[in-house]
């Protein structure tokens, strides 16, 4: 189960006051600006969750790695983006968010500024949009923990 199908089913109306549990999952999410917008990637129909839902930048931590070295990783698996290509790389809160199942992620949050418009996405995308912040919450088939991420990086 991703993290996207886990807070989908949460029924807690606010996670991110709920208590930690015992964390089962680690993952990045990272919130790629350029000129002021917000990268929505749209998830290919290749990938096991979330297909055709809109989204961040996600993955999950190695065994080995820091969570900015995920983060790292997974925007230049993903967009293609490499530190030369980043204006800013800003690590936000980590979150506790409870899936349908009872289950914690911890979502180490991340906020990366490019001056690159165009990114060069790998399978798990099928496009992506940039789109203003006032106009994010009303972007439809996004996955709803999103808006958790960006309100936790003040976006």
């Amino acid at each position: 189960m991703s993290i996207g199908d886990a807070v989908e089913g949460e029924r807690h109306p606010n996670p991110l006051l709920r208590p930690a549990a015992t964390r089962s999952r680690e993952v990045v999410a990272v919130v790629v600006t350029w000129r002021g917008k917000i990268g929505l990637f749209k998830r290919s129909s290749d990938v096991s969750s979330d297909a055709g839902r809109w989204h961040c930048i996600t993955g999950f931590l190695d065994d080995s790695e820091t969570s900015l070295e995920a983060a790292l990783r997974e925007l230049a698996e993903e967009t293609g983006l490499k530190i030369a290509h980043l204006v800013a790389l800003d690590e936000g809160p980590a979150l506790d968010l409870l899936d349908g199942e009872g289950r914690t992620w911890r979502v180490h949050t991340f906020h990366a500024s490019t001056e690159q418009r165009r990114l060069t996405l790998n399978w798990e995308h099928e496009c992506y949009r940039w789109v203003a912040p006032s106009r994010m919450r009303r972007f439809d088939g996004q996955v709803t923990w999103l808006q958790h991420v960006a309100r936790a990086l003040q976006l």
